[in-house]
């Protein structure tokens, strides 16, 4: 089997919770070897739960496989000159303390490159290094400060969080496309670089038209519930029995939905005739659709409108989910390679590569599992330099 794309990279991680080791994971499943260093308590996220399996987080889990970890304590010196050599030998380091922390340790970018200037130093935070560099990094208060639960929610009076820590997530992956865009310029020019992303520029960037439609036109987008602000009809709807998603982006799509529906003058109706009008009487067309949908349950429609190509789906569940994306041919689910069926069941990563495919080579380690032979080997670096 040929090798996985990034097999020859060595991964100092030294973050924790979701962000930095969302990132870290990524490169482990296309190859990396990670070394993860956490502190005498372990990551935080070793406590965060239920669920718990074989008193295991599974929070934890899920973000930590194709790793090894050491215990390492940075106020010890022994343990401190460890992760020293380690960041001298490593290809990449990833830290997302906050800003000044690594440079109380002497493990800051410019430290650290005066012994290994090929390193390519990814640092995540959650508001930069400037004025914003002593705030807490918790997901939902960027959410709440960046505007994202400002457009998230039922309407204008409540606010709300998306269901997982998606601003975590979008860093961590904006974190890997900048490792790995370093990675290739340094392949060009022998030298590594810094690499910064931070959780509130990576959400304003994501808002994507929303963002940009502040930007450009300087509108304020507000919350709509399941509604879009540009398309309509774009939204959840009552049938019969449950709940159903219209995703109607074109006229043409609409012919056909009012039509499925028995409701054809729909479509021919003054009020419906375009996107831009749909929009603007998006009440009048909720209340049409909504008689038309009621006689059938949710799961009639979405057989009866994929089948003439209109964008349609009863909502389902994460239980629900996962069984359909099997049915359509898709692999959610991964086991490692380690033998553990209970620890090492995975929800897989979604790229997929025709010559070099992602790997599961081992489950989340348990703290300090891996810590007696990191230790051995990075001894073997210390006295090797010292006798060179």
């Amino acid at each position: 089997m040929t090798n996985p794309p990034l097999s020859r990279l060595l991964v100092a991680d030294f973050s924790r919770v979701l962000a930095g080791p969302f990132c870290t994971m990524t490169l482990g499943d296309l190859g990396a070897d990670i070394i993860k260093v956490e502190r005498p308590e372990g990551d935080d996220t070793r406590a965060w739960g239920p669920p718990f399996i074989d008193e295991e987080s599974t929070y934890h889990l899920g973000v930590n496989r194709n790793k090894r970890s050491i215990v390492l304590d940075l106020h010890d010196p022994d343990d401190l000159q460890a992760a020293r050599t380690l960041a001298e030998h490593a290809d990449v380091l990833v830290e997302n303390f906050r800003p000044g922390t690594m440079a109380r340790f002497g493990l800051d970018d410019t430290t650290v490159r005066q012994a290994n200037p090929e390193l390519v130093y990814c640092n995540i935070s959650a508001f930069g290094p400037g004025a914003g560099r002593e705030l807490a990094g918790y997901d939902l208060l960027v959410q709440a400060l960046g505007g994202l639960m400002s457009i998230t929610g039922p309407d204008q009076k409540s606010p709300t969080k998306t269901g997982v820590a998606l601003v975590d997530v979008l860093a961590g992956l904006f974190a890997t496309v900048g490792i790995l865009s370093a990675l290739h310029e340094r392949d060009r020019s022998g030298v590594g670089q810094r690499v910064e992303v931070n959780l509130m520029s990576a959400l304003l960037s994501a808002l994507a038209n929303q963002s940009s439609g502040y930007v450009l036109a300087e509108t304020i987008p507000h919350a709509i519930g399941n509604g879009h602000p540009s398309i309509a009809p774009y939204d959840t709807y009552a049938t019969g029995d449950g709940a159903l998603v219209l995703a109607v982006g074109t006229d043409r799509q609409f012919s056909r939905l009012c039509a499925t529906l028995g409701a054809s003058p729909l479509a021919r109706d003054d009020r419906f005739v375009t996107n831009e009008l749909r929009v603007q009487n998006r009440q009048g067309l909720r209340e049409s659709l909504g008689s038309a949908l009621a006689p059938r349950p949710a799961h009639h429609w979405t057989k009866e409108l994929t089948a003439q190509g209109v964008p349609a789906g009863a909502v389902n569940n994460i239980a629900d989910a996962f069984p359909l994306a099997t049915e359509l041919g898709l692999a959610p689910v991964a086991d490692t390679a380690d033998g553990d069926p209970r620890l090492g069941r995975e929800v897989a990563n979604p790229i997929s590569l025709s010559g070099t495919p992602v790997t599961y080579r081992t489950r989340a380690p348990h703290l300090g599992e891996h810590s007696a032979d990191i230790r051995n080997w990075l001894d073997e670096l210390e006295t090797r330099r010292d006798t060179a």
